[in-house]
């Protein structure tokens, strides 16, 4: 896999580049890098294949799909035990509503980011994971009132490369 020091400039700015549009062209990515478009292409398909980009996708305005709610929970586990948290990972991990999954630390083990057409449906899905996933606590939810900013690209350091 690669790591970020194995990176170079146009790399990085190509990244940082498709992460706000994916649609742009390879003509367009060359033509802001200083590339040809066949080098873009060549440079995407490898970090492609070296697992740096996992996937291009559409993010979609959840008002104009039926406006889910969202949750933000904070989830503690009884115990640490590598097979009960693979288990429980798997099990979050299978859900379409969890749309995020993080192991902190801290009070909670885990911090879920949730989206539900509504209230019930998310009483449901955390009944079923108390459940079916003995290891698990307890949990706390913050339900979501408004959206500042909704991203998940990862801020690249270009190296310079303007």
């Amino acid at each position: 896999m690669a790591r970020i020091s194995q990176l170079d400039g146009f790399d990085r700015k190509l990244l940082s580049l498709v992460q706000r549009d994916a649609d742009m062209t390879a003509d367009r990515l060359g033509e802001t890098v200083g590339l040809s478009a066949s080098a873009v292409l060549r440079r995407l398909k490898r970090l492609k294949a070296q697992g740096v980009i996992v996937a291009n996708v559409a993010v979609v305005d959840p008002v104009r799909v039926g406006k889910p709610t969202f949750f933000v929970v904070a989830l503690e586990i009884e115990r640490e035990r590598p097979e009960m948290i693979a288990r429980l990972r798997q099990w979050l991990g299978d859900d379409e509503h969890i749309q995020q999954v993080f192991y902190v630390t801290g009070t909670a083990d885990f911090i879920l980011i949730v989206a539900a057409p509504d209230v019930e449906a998310y009483d449901a899905l955390m009944s079923r994971l108390i459940a079916e996933n003995p290891n698990v606590r307890r949990f706390t939810t913050n339900v979501v009132l408004g959206t500042g900013k909704r991203s998940l690209s990862v801020p690249i350091e270009d190296n310079g490369l303007k």
